[in-house]
């Protein structure tokens, strides 16, 4: 008996240490997959992103940086500046900075700072213009003098930015007077949240007579996800640097309204609500309807996975009590994403869906897989995975989604991403590489975010990972 128990506590040593080994092995493996990623994605970063946007879209004649570019990056003479441009543009150069801390990227971001204040904060009514020519003067086109939460929201994010990489005061005081304007005219004091749309003086555009028969952001008469999650996003930054407590209040309110109202049980954000909350749905139409209206009504897998993050981001920065619940949801719209709105095969987050009428199954309205859509979804995928480990779908989609971003989406011959996956449009490798719509916020903050996750060095994971669901 007693050499039977000897050769069991042998048996039983070798697994131990077989099984040590084997793990170690793992170990080894996944950290030289780590150390690996960590330096194609710098690689991507900074040569094939930020490299090739700075300093070439810079307006060194009339300030601001330049929207639009060809496929091989040509600069045409037509130059709109938009708010959403500018903004997102002062705010990855100053998060290059502060993420190389290399003092490069300052000067492009002061560049922009100074164009953003001087020609598109409206000095009489207050808030900034959606639009501005190339010159920074008044043109009719796109938005003209209109004002939107969405694109002051972007104002207050780049600000914020800046702020943290300059602590220059007039920034963190742009971006304070930004959410005191949209406080006062944006603000629902009555239902709550935040109405999109506004005249050149504030008032909401659903309460002005207007030729539009369409319903939404166009003309002010809805609420939408979109631009509320920007909100929340810009209000998390605001907040880490002026902790007002209207800021917080206001920070939990809309963490709130997207977590409890946006995102339904089904688990991905319906898109618009009347002012009272009440839902904007094609849901009883005819599937030609539902197609040819998908626009105020359809699941945007990209936006959902972004949301994911966000909540998590703006939850961690406020502390909030009811964090398991705000995790619960966003790994349901991550998950809700990754189930039906991925492509399996080849990897990449489809554009839009939606449950027609008698089925359980979403149906595919667009495939185009979208540049932001696939950056957004890297970073969620590899947030979710280093928060649930032992979840193995994050990693392996994440992995997945790199190898489809890095076939059909990385232009390795003029740099930059395009504007979709090319494996569904192939046309679009002669397609513009910049627009009013497309820089390189999107993919360069998935890239930082994803480096700094991959060495260990991010709080929002350090934290929820301890969370048991």
């Amino acid at each position: 008996m007693k050499s039977l128990s000897l050769k069991v506590i042998i048996s039983g040593m070798l697994i131990i240490l077989f099984d040590s080994l084997s793990l170690s092995a793992q170990t080894q493996q996944s950290v030289s997959k780590s150390d690996s990623m960590i330096t194609v994605f710098d690689q991507s970063l900074r040569k094939g992103v930020l490299d090739v946007w700075y300093p070439r879209m810079i307006d060194s004649v009339n300030g601001g940086y330049f929207s639009n570019a060809t496929f091989d990056w040509k600069i045409p003479e037509h130059q709109p500046k938009m708010l959403v441009t500018q903004s997102r543009l002062i705010w990855t150069s100053s998060e290059a900075t502060l993420f190389y801390n290399d003092p490069t990227y300052t000067k492009y971001a002061r560049h922009g700072f100074q164009f953003l204040t001087k020609h598109m904060w409206d000095n009489t009514h207050g808030g900034f213009f959606n639009i501005r020519s190339k010159t920074g003067k008044y043109t009719d086109e796109m938005y003209g003098n209109t004002k939107t939460a969405y694109g002051n929201a972007f104002a207050i994010y780049g600000l914020t930015s800046y702020y943290k990489l300059t602590k220059d005061t007039v920034a963190l005081n742009y971006a304070r007077k930004t959410f005191l304007w949209l406080d006062k005219h944006s603000h629902d004091n009555v239902h709550g949240g935040y109405v999109d749309a506004m005249s050149v003086d504030g008032i909401w555009l659903s309460k002005i007579k207007t030729d539009s028969r369409e319903p939404g952001a166009g003309n002010g008469s809805l609420k939408d996800y979109n631009s509320t999650i920007h909100l929340m996003e810009a209000f998390t930054e605001l907040y880490k640097v002026w902790p007002d407590p209207l800021v917080k209040t206001r920070l939990q309110e809309v963490l709130t309204i997207v977590r409890d109202t946006f995102v339904n049980k089904k688990g991905y954000l319906n898109l618009y609500f009347t002012d009272d909350w009440k839902l904007v749905s094609n849901r009883d139409s005819s599937e030609e309807v539902i197609r040819s209206r998908s626009w105020m009504d359809h699941i945007t897998f990209g936006h959902d996975v972004e949301t994911a993050f966000l909540l998590l981001e703006a939850s961690y920065a406020l502390g909030e009590k009811n964090e398991t619940t705000t995790l619960k949801i966003a790994k349901k719209l991550v998950d809700h994403a990754l189930a039906n709105g991925f492509d399996q095969t080849s990897g990449g987050f489809y554009d839009e869906g939606y449950y027609l009428p008698g089925s359980n199954s979403i149906t595919i309205l667009s495939k185009n897989a979208q540049w932001w859509v696939q950056a957004e979804g890297l970073n969620a995928l590899l947030l979710m995975s280093k928060i649930f480990p032992e979840e193995k779908k994050y990693y392996q989609s994440y992995l997945k989604m790199w190898s489809y971003i890095d076939n059909y989406l990385i232009d390795k011959q003029h740099g930059d991403w395009y504007i979709n996956g090319s494996n569904y449009n192939p046309e679009v490798i002669d397609a513009p590489k910049a627009s009013v719509w497309k820089c390189n916020y999107h993919n360069g903050r998935a890239l930082m975010n994803c480096i700094r996750m991959l060495k260990n060095e991010n709080e929002v994971v350090d934290h929820f990972s301890k969370i048991k669901l």
